[in-house]
């Protein structure tokens, strides 16, 4: 078994170089024979806050790094995706961006009562691009995923099961160890089937790789616009967006 954490300021927000490494590392533990599974967590209070400031800023304002973190989450979803071996999340506290299109894309993702999803992509300015797009429809159905997606509602842990988002809620002091346990028995168990039954079940994200590419590539053309950067001041400024009417009407 292999353990991913999730670590760094602010919440473990994904910094340029974390963000790098959440789009590779599914490569290496692909290829890696000794590795079974991988279980994915957040260190301290946090699973993950979503993209750091720093790292929004710059795909605002520099048009290379803007082109090298499209591809980046790009190459994120798809390589959890198409990753042999299973994938276990164990998502506490708040789950936002990058870090939570890994914790929702794990084959089981187990969530800790109190957490807090969030996908804040209107929030910021930019279309619902990431994750969300690809799995959110076929999670919770249609009709709930349009309303968190547009509205940006919080949806607690509990809540999250209920809707069918992830796999299993449990009590916060029993989330490490229940995503140990379900991650012992996928590593215990018939690895050929595993992977060939995920392998199997994935082909339904993989018919919606059409409409994830579309997402991913209105989001970062938001970013080259007006909206993300008043949802960046805002966020900065801990104040509620001012959003004036769209570009070009």
């Amino acid at each position: 078994m292999l353990g991913i954490v999730l670590a760094g300021p602010g919440l473990n927000a994904v910094s340029a170089a974390m963000h790098r490494e959440l789009a590779d590392v599914w490569l290496e533990i692909d290829r890696d024979p000794d590795v079974r599974v991988a279980l994915v967590r957040g260190e301290g209070s946090a699973f993950s806050a979503g993209g750091s400031f720093e790292l929004i800023d710059s795909q605002i304002h520099d048009y290379g790094a803007r082109t090298r973190v499209l591809k980046e989450a790009r190459d994120l979803v798809y390589n959890v995706i198409n990753c042999s071996k299973p994938v276990v999340s164990a998502i506490h506290g708040p789950a936002v961006g990058a870090g939570l299109a890994v914790g929702l894309l794990a084959d089981v993702s187990v969530v800790a009562r109190t957490a807090r999803i969030i996908d804040g992509h209107t929030r910021l300015g930019v279309a619902a691009g990431d994750h969300a797009v690809i799995c959110w429809p076929l999670l919770c159905g249609m009709a709930k995923a349009k309303y968190h997606l547009l509205t940006c509602e919080e949806i607690s842990g509990e809540e999250a099961e209920r809707l069918g988002l992830v796999s299993l809620c449990v009590d916060d002091d029993q989330l490490q160890s229940r995503a140990l346990e379900v991650a012992g028995s996928l590593a215990r168990g018939a690895q050929s089937a595993i992977r060939w039954t995920k392998q199997a079940l994935n082909n339904w994200y993989r018919m919606l790789g059409p409409a994830f590419d579309a997402s991913i590539a209105l989001e970062f053309y938001g970013l080259g616009g007006p909206e993300v950067a008043e949802g960046l001041a805002s966020h900065l400024e801990k104040r509620p967006p001012r959003f004036g009417p769209m570009a070009g009407e």
